[in-house]
């Protein structure tokens, strides 16, 4: 069963710039982690309380999530999250049960 890590970035005050600087700081940082399968973003369109950015990072299984969040790629990339001037940062991450079959 497949495990992914959501991120959503809400708010921020500069979107253009975050938009740049994520695409070239954070995106690369995040290629780099151990064992990730796939890493998309969405822009969501929706009304008010709608992310701005949504980040999805996918692995093969919950143990490949487990050994890539000990890593020092993923240490990097946590930090470099930490300096988005957002309103807030949600995350969330579990098994994902694919129910189209």
């Amino acid at each position: 069963m497949s495990h992914r890590l959501t991120v959503q970035y809400f708010e921020p005050t500069d979107g253009p710039a975050f938009e740049a600087a994520y695409r070239e700081r954070h995106v690369p940082l995040v290629r780099a982690v151990p064992g990730l399968r796939s890493f998309t973003l969405t822009r969501p369109r929706g009304g008010e309380g709608t992310p701005y950015l949504v980040a999805e990072l996918w692995f093969d299984d919950a143990a490949a999530f487990e050994a890539a969040m000990t890593s020092t790629e993923i240490a990097a990339t946590g930090a470099d999250a930490e300096t988005y001037d957002v309103a807030r940062k949600v995350m969330f991450s579990g098994d994902v049960d694919d129910v189209t079959s």
